[in-house]
């Protein structure tokens, strides 16, 4: 459902993704993992549009995101870093208007937030103004906006930052459920959510895949059976190559 081919991007002499190539198939959660800097949001702000490539191409659900964009746009949900959102909106406010913009109206958008609160647990502060919320609960709402419309293609930059360890094996499991009939791609830096959560791991280091393979391939790589182990050994700092 997303196919990445010989992507790059740079940001003047810095090459920040340098030909990538992978698929995502629907009941597929891939984890991309990665040191800061390595590339995986740039990756992932352009499969959903928000940065055009350097060079290469990125299809979503067989449409060109540069092509065209909104056909691609309509099939994905997506969580970008940070967890943005209007500041002066409620919660319900905030998930009706992202809702409308998804093109439902009337009882379809009234169905489509409640289940998305619901699946979220923001029943306790739908009517809360989003700067009024902790910072794991402003993520649990921008999350929910990302599943609002229940596409098939779920791109979730970080999507457990903020929340509390009840919250993440939450939203861990619910990654994992809906991974069973979406394609899910997200990225962290929690080797945990990946074996409890992903189908596949891709490494990135560099702005270079590293590595492409289930969690259990990649731990095979430790004498130890350790993802960590493995990640460490790929991922490098400089000061250690130097």
């Amino acid at each position: 459902m997303i196919k990445v081919e010989n992507l790059v991007k740079t940001f003047g002499a810095k090459r920040a993704v340098d030909d990538i190539s992978f698929n995502i198939e629907r009941g597929e959660v891939l984890g991309f993992l990665g040191p800061n800097g390595a590339g995986k949001s740039t990756t992932m702000r352009i499969i959903t549009g928000y940065y055009p490539p350097t060079a290469g191409r990125v299809t979503v659900g067989g449409f060109d995101i540069v092509e065209n964009p909104i056909e691609a746009k309509r099939l994905m949900g997506y969580l970008p870093e940070n967890a943005p959102g209007y500041a002066d909106m409620t919660v319900h406010g905030f998930l009706s208007f992202a809702a409308e913009i998804r093109g439902l109206y009337g009882d379809a958008r009234k169905k489509a937030v409640h289940k998305a609160v619901e699946t979220c647990s923001l029943e306790g502060v739908l009517y809360q103004t989003i700067d009024t919320l902790s910072k794991g609960f402003k993520h649990r709402t921008c999350l929910a906006q990302s599943i609002v419309h229940d596409p098939d293609i779920l791109v979730l930059d970080e999507p457990t930052d903020g929340l509390d360890p009840n919250q993440k094996h939450e939203a861990r499991s619910l990654i994992k459920r809906m991974g069973e009939k979406k394609a899910i791609i997200f990225s962290t830096h929690i080797l945990e959510e990946v074996e409890q959560a992903c189908t596949r791991v891709i490494i990135i280091d560099r702005g270079k895949i590293v590595a492409n393979g289930t969690p259990q391939e990649l731990k095979s790589r430790s004498k130890e059976g350790r993802l960590d182990d493995v990640f460490r050994s790929i991922t490098l700092p400089d000061t250690v190559l130097a």
